[in-house]
């Protein structure tokens, strides 16, 4: 057994994890709640003094979280800093920044990981285990990773440190849960950093540690979202196609999933978040001149359609209505993409509202979770021709139709996420649209 193992089981391993947001800082928590000695790298000043205060500046319905990281801040197992520097003293350094893509070329943007990298390479040492659990395009290790590392640190990959990915697998509001119970690929450039890596998870993962190499990990991770992406533009398309037809996807939905091995996904006002948006187009970011892909781009194409969607039933709802678009005056309710979650990163009403804006529509927004836009949803639908409802919020489930009703100027409801029937809508007098079952006025 290698000292680095015997550390590493033993929980004497000193671990830095470079990115304390939605990943890193529920990472951090946990390993400093098992007994490791953990330090925390963000840049910004106010994040950092916050984490220090043991106050999550992830704001969502995260359970667990907030009283975990003031129970390891208070302990001392946990500190956060600005400072590269604490990479000197590291055995294990976890890096969990986001890999976005470049809105036009659809290619990976590697700033964040890149300066990580680099800012590493300056302070690693010989011996430690470097594990990536961002998600990165396949080929990223080898082509970006290793060579960048070893370049700002002097180092050789797999002879002076050891290299790993393990990508996350988490979603916000599960944060936590996620970590403790999904199944991890652990990928290494050695079958001995691989051993390291799957050591190390195991004080947190009660799931399955597969080891593998690190373009098979790469590879897991962006097919198993981009899988999760065409799934949900077949659910979108079969909505369209019901409005079309003048049917109700919901009642097709239920009675398809009847069938054996058959699981349809929701349908709804379009996907966001950091993830499914950008990872299918991460997986095939890397291939050669002889693999043309055809059905990632068209699946993103149907989901990144759905906001316009949304808003034309709006323009429809309006214009049956009289209202011109020019007087029109509509409340978007919900602007995270995921509900219960503070998250608005590649949020579907981002695009709804800029698409009305254009229109020359006057928007307001509301949502209970993200600062910006709480505060009283009847202050906000007041006087309003429509609600728009982006976002299945608990709040919103439990609305009095009848006071929505009273309280808009136009009696128009535009359900994206299908949180109401039409039903109940039309009950108290809301003119009520809904993605899959097209206009009803």
């Amino acid at each position: 057994m290698s000292v680095e193992l015997a550390k590493i089981e033993n929980k004497q391993a000193r671990i830095v994890v470079l990115g304390l947001g939605y990943v890193g800082l529920p990472v951090a928590c946990l390993f400093a709640q098992a007994g490791f000695r953990v330090s925390g790298v963000r840049r910004s000043l106010d994040k950092v003094a916050l984490i220090n205060r043991g106050v999550s500046p992830i704001e969502g319905d995260e359970p667990g979280l907030a009283e975990l990281l003031r129970q390891v801040v208070a302990t001392g197992y946990l500190v956060a800093t600005t400072d590269y520097k604490v990479c000197r003293d590291a055995d294990v350094v976890l890096i969990a920044v986001e890999t976005p893509v470049d809105p036009g070329t659809k290619k990976p943007e590697y700033q964040a990981l890149r300066g990580a990298l680099s800012d590493l390479g300056q302070h690693l040492s010989r011996g430690t285990l470097v594990i990536i659990e961002s998600t990165i395009a396949p080929g990223t290790m080898e082509r970006l990773v290793k060579p960048l590392l070893e370049q700002a640190s002097g180092l050789r990959a797999n002879d002076e440190f050891y290299l790993a990915n393990c990508p996350e697998r988490v979603m916000p509001g599960k944060l936590l849960a996620n970590i403790r119970g999904c199944d991890r690929v652990v990928g290494g450039m050695t079958p001995e950093a691989a051993r390291l890596a799957v050591a190390l998870y195991k004080h947190l993962v009660q799931g399955a540690l597969d080891s593998v190499d690190c373009l098979t990990a790469e590879l897991v991770k962006t097919m198993e979202n981009a899988y999760r992406d065409v799934q949900i533009a077949f659910a979108n398309e079969m909505a369209l196609l019901c409005e079309d037809l003048g049917a109700d996807v919901w009642e097709v939905r239920e009675l398809v999933n009847k069938s054996p091995y058959r699981a349809m996904h929701l349908p709804g006002a379009g996907v966001g978040g950091h993830c499914i948006p950008k990872d299918p187009w991460l997986l095939i970011a890397n291939t050669g001149d002889t693999f043309a892909p055809r059905l990632i781009p068209a699946a993103r194409a149907v989901n990144n359609a759905m906001p316009f969607h949304i808003v034309d039933l709006a323009l429809r709802a309006l214009q049956a209505a009289g209202v011109q678009e020019s007087n029109a005056r509509v409340a978007v309710l919900g602007y995270a993409y995921l509900e219960n979650s503070d998250d608005t990163r590649n949020s579907p009403s981002q695009v709804a509202v800029e698409r009305m804006h254009q229109l020359g529509i006057d928007v307001v927004i509301h949502d209970p979770w993200v600062p910006e836009h709480k505060g009283d949803v009847w202050h906000c639908v007041s006087g309003c021709d429509a609600a728009v409802f982006m976002v299945k919020h608990q709040d919103y489930c439990s609305l009095d139709l009848y006071r929505l009703r009273v309280a808009l100027r136009t009696p128009i409801l535009i359900d994206g996420r299908y949180i109401f029937s039409s039903d109940q809508a039309e009950a108290v007098g809301l003119r009520y649209s809904a993605v899959g079952q097209g206009t009803k006025l």
